[in-house]
């Protein structure tokens, strides 16, 4: 049987907005090994959670990170810088595997060594060098350094083996025109009308978040459905979604509406804003929940009682 081989790559969670407090500042790991900075300053420095770098166009900058093994056996490990994008369903930060094209952080940085082996509980620090093109677009880069295990894990039932890898994000801002640019695009409402009257109904809204700028955002999205005469019918909590959206990046997002009106018409309007509120943008998409199930009962209903009725005369007639 032939295995497909997975490459899972975990990657803490971190705000990419604000500096994290310096209790809460942890390496990145998989419980078998961590990847983190190194401690910046004075001999007792708090350690740091992920990369955050300033440059210029064709400034080089230096810095090094530690690698720890975690578990109880020699361990080589393969390093390298990535670039990190979003998931596009879920908006989840990821990065690009070893061997796909980079254009940012990826492509930029170059590490003293490009694979380490460390023993059970030990630790390597290599440092590396990132340079910023001459050329390149000012902004946010989003990126990562990470540390692969290359041997595959055991496979399971499905056949699939999997290879993992742990990161420390890097947060790269090149100086120059920042731009806020967020766009709302392909509202779509979707409506699944039971058969059975009385049956569970559900809709479905779906959009698209586009980072067309240049800065890392993180958007605050409201939903609102407002039916006929103008009332609201459906107005969710709002939500923070992605944490990050990076420039360039395109999310799609998915919101669910249980038990829409049995019969009801209107327009969605989607409204996301950044977290500062400067940056607000909307779209927006008409609605209609109708069963046509319920809607061609009702019409044999009275097709049925209007043919009562002239029945009924035409009787009355002929007795008359």
């Amino acid at each position: 049987m032939r295995h497909a081989f997975l490459v899972v790559l975990g990657l803490l969670a971190v705000c990419a907005f604000a500096a994290l407090p310096s209790a809460s500042a942890r390496a990145a790991d998989n419980g078998r090994w961590s990847v983190f900075p190194v401690a910046q300053g004075a001999k007792n420095a708090q350690p740091r959670a992920y990369f955050r770098m300033t440059a210029d166009r064709g400034a080089t900058v230096r810095d090094q990170v530690t690698v720890k093994n975690l578990g109880a056996r020699e361990t080589t490990f393969q390093l390298y810088g990535t670039d990190g994008y979003n998931t596009p369903r879920d908006g989840g930060f990821a990065v690009r595997g070893r061997n796909e094209r980079m254009s940012g952080v990826g492509a930029w940085t170059r590490l003293d060594r490009s694979e380490v082996t460390i023993a059970a509980g030990g630790e390597v620090t290599v440092p590396f060098t990132l340079t910023v093109p001459k050329d390149a677009e000012p902004g946010d880069h989003p990126g990562a350094i990470v540390a692969l295990d290359p041997h595959l894990g055991a496979s399971g039932g499905n056949g699939v083996a999997v290879q993992q890898a742990v990161g420390a994000r890097v947060y790269l801002n090149v100086n120059g025109a920042r731009v806020q640019r967020l766009r709302i695009e392909n509202v779509r409402f979707r409506y699944t009308a039971p058969l059975v009257p009385g049956a569970k109904r559900a809709a479905t809204i779906s959009y698209a978040l586009v980072n067309s700028g240049n800065v890392m955002l993180s958007p605050q999205v409201s939903l609102r459905a407002k039916g006929a005469f103008g009332r609201t019918s459906f107005e969710p909590p709002g939500r923070r979604l992605p944490a990050e959206l990076l420039p360039g990046q395109r999310v799609e997002v998915t919101q669910k509406w249980v038990s829409p009106p049995l019969l009801d018409w209107g327009n969605v309007e989607v409204t996301a804003s950044d977290t500062a509120g400067n940056l607000v943008e909307s779209a927006e998409v008409e609605y209609a929940t109708v069963n046509w199930t319920v809607v061609a009962l009702a019409g044999l209903v009275m097709v049925g009682g209007v043919v009562w009725v002239v029945l009924r005369r035409r009787g009355a007639g002929r007795a008359g």
